[in-house]
């Protein structure tokens, strides 16, 4: 079906130089300057409250079920007595805003409230709060950042954590018992001439949020997110995402503010552009996948995020109800994902089905970036290209590639990239290079390596890489995604093990609505009962000996694999709350799995062998 068009949009048509340099590191830029920017977001709050004050600015379902609608007009004016309302209660950059719950209308204006008069907010993934056994996370980012007061929606769910880690801030809340101040109070705060002599004081090094790390691999570091980064940032992904300053966004979006895609990337687009934020209630969950669908059908998104787990559960509701498939496809222009490799066959999937409900190829995309770059760094609008191309730096991002152990490690600086982590010079030097380049930690691969302009691939986290018995490095990145697209969407990840092993094994993260249609009767079985049925064993074991008939090499062959029946932990930090999984920490905690793989036990797969 490839004769079909592709949908008209206009992207970036990046123009690329290099130079290699005598100590064998390239560096990559995109020629040309970024536009005139804003020195704050609240800027373009104020130009969109003026140009279309009735236009929605975000939107939620409340109780009823129907969409409740924020105007930029509402919004602006809830933003300034909320702001007033924090610099009343004395908040400040020493004293910042702590912020517990998931997302929601009430999360984004506190958010924004704070941002406007200069305090700095921290979304803190709501895990560490509701799943957390002993705080320690949060206990660790109430040290770093030494908050002034603490926002829930409602205090309930939240009650035991902000008792034990909170409990002498002031507590602003919408709901609940024990609030300092509640949400109609802040909501019609008296605002003074204080308000716009403390916006007017922020500037592009005026620090608007802080962003943790996920954590995975030891305490959650706070990110320092400037104006500077956040406006350079929108303006980059304007100026590849053209489109964008004819045709406000409409976004419907899941993926939690606690993020830098989603709090930064999605959340900052619909401000800058006058477009519409629908908070999707859904999640890529089977339990919560039908809300995320039923949205779809209302919201006529043109610019549509994803996880690659999440696209995964909407090609298996599309391919059953060509009517989803309709609504979806209807009015996309650019469908973009991040944080994971996205299988083949998935990518393919999504063409295909666009393809039969519209007659045209609707583009998809990904990039490179981290929550130090705000994220947005590399990203790809090349219709030819390959999938899970990176793309090419944007404007005034100077990549840099280092060759280590055989690989290119990718490095970056660039008015997006941040200054540092907070009150930590430590950790801020050794996150930079003696050039001041911002050191990713990813190695990448050209996709062509007489020619960047064609793009790159990831090849791995250089932390996650190991090397085997024989001395032969592992590039763990690339061997799983390859792992993953050959065992045919039945594992949505896979984890690498091996180290100091003579061969490589795997440790499969089950993807169970495929598995459900695979084995007979798998809706209504327990997980442990389906994740070990002989049937999809030996379909993986078909599956496994395919892909090694190919593997070359010792790195690349993966002789047994074994189905993970328990999900993965967020509190010990296997999984990020947008499924991002960490491959050390599985490798860490789940010891007894690996050695199982290694002394041949039952539940283990083996290449031809059910």
């Amino acid at each position: 079906m490839t004769e079909s068009p592709l949908r008209a949009v206009r992207l970036w048509q990046p123009d690329i130089d290099w130079e290699r340099r005598d100590d064998g590191s390239i560096l990559i830029w995109q020629n040309g300057k970024l536009g005139a920017y804003p020195h704050r977001i609240s800027d373009r709050i104020h130009h969109w409250a003026e140009r279309t004050p009735e236009r929605t600015w975000m939107a939620e379902r409340g109780a009823s079920g129907d969409w409740e609608r924020v105007s930029f007009a509402e919004m602006l004016a809830r933003v300034r007595a909320i702001g007033q309302a924090l610099l009343d209660m004395g908040l400040s950059t020493e004293r910042p805003l702590i912020i517990l719950s998931a997302n929601s209308v009430a999360h984004a204006l506190m958010a924004l409230g704070a941002q406007y008069v200069g305090i700095p907010s921290a979304a803190i993934a709501p895990a560490y709060s509701l799943v957390a056994g002993e705080f320690g996370k949060l206990i660790s980012i109430r040290e770093q950042i030494t908050p002034g007061a603490v926002f829930v929606e409602d205090t309930a769910p939240f009650a035991r954590a902000v008792g034990e880690v909170f409990g002498d801030l002031p507590l602003l809340a919408v709901r609940g018992a024990g609030v300092t101040l509640d949400w109609a109070t802040l909501n019609a705060t008296p605002v003074t001439p204080a308000v716009d002599k403390a916006n007017a004081a922020t500037g592009l090094d005026t620090v608007a949020k802080f962003l943790f790390t996920s954590g995975t691999t030891g305490s959650p570091k706070a990110v320092i997110t400037t104006q500077r980064m956040l406006c350079a940032n929108m303006e980059q992904v304007v100026d590849c995402y053209a489109f964008l300053k004819d045709e406000p966004p409409v976004i419907l979006d899941w993926a939690p503010w606690n993020h830098v895609a989603a709090g930064n990337l999605v959340f900052n687009a619909a401000i800058w552009n006058g477009g519409t934020f629908y908070i999707d209630g859904g999640r890529p969950t089977p339990q919560m996948m039908p809300e995320t669908i039923r949205n779809l059908r209302e919201v006529g998104t043109n610019w549509y995020f994803n996880v690659p787990f999440g696209y995964e559960m909407l090609v298996e509701a599309m391919e059953d109800d060509p009517d989803l498939a309709r609504a979806f496809f209807s009015k996309l222009k650019f469908k973009y994902y991040a944080g994971a490799a996205m299988a083949s066959h998935t990518w393919e999937a999504l063409e295909r089905l666009a393809q039969k409900a519209t007659g045209e190829r609707i583009q998809l995309g990904t990039g490179l970036g981290s929550t130090e770059t705000a994220p947005f760094a590399l990203f790809n609008t090349d219709p030819d290209a390959a999938p899970g191309n990176l793309g090419v730096p944007a404007k005034e991002i100077l990549l840099k590639l280092v060759p280590t152990e055989g690989k290119w490690e990718a490095r970056v600086k660039g008015p997006n990239v941040t200054p540092g982590y907070w009150r930590n010079p430590r950790l801020t030097a050794e996150a930079f290079d003696d050039e001041g380049f911002y050191c990713l930690g990813d190695a990448l691969r050209f996709a062509d390596p007489e020619d960047p302009s064609k793009g790159f691939f990831f090849d791995g986290r250089v932390a996650e890489n190991f090397k085997l018995s024989t001395g032969t490095w592992v590039g763990v990145g690339a061997l799983r995604a390859k792992l993953t697209d050959a065992l045919g969407g039945y594992a949505r990840d896979a984890v690498i093990v091996g180290e100091g092993e003579d061969w490589l094994g795997a440790l499969l993260v089950p993807f169970r609505p495929a598995i459900e249609k695979l084995v007979p009767g798998g809706e209504a079985m327990a997980d442990a009962d389906l994740f070990t049925h002989p049937t999809l064993s030996a379909e993986l074991a078909k599956r496994l000996a395919a892909y090694n008939a190919t593997a070359t090499g010792s790195s690349l062959r993966v002789p047994r694999v074994m189905m993970m029946v328990d999900p993965l932990s967020i509190d010990r930090g296997e999984v990020t709350d947008k499924g991002s999984v960490n491959q050390r920490a599985v490798r860490a905690h789940r010891g007894d799995l690996v050695a199982a793989i290694y002394a041949g036990d039952a539940r283990v797969i083996e290449s031809g062998k059910a």
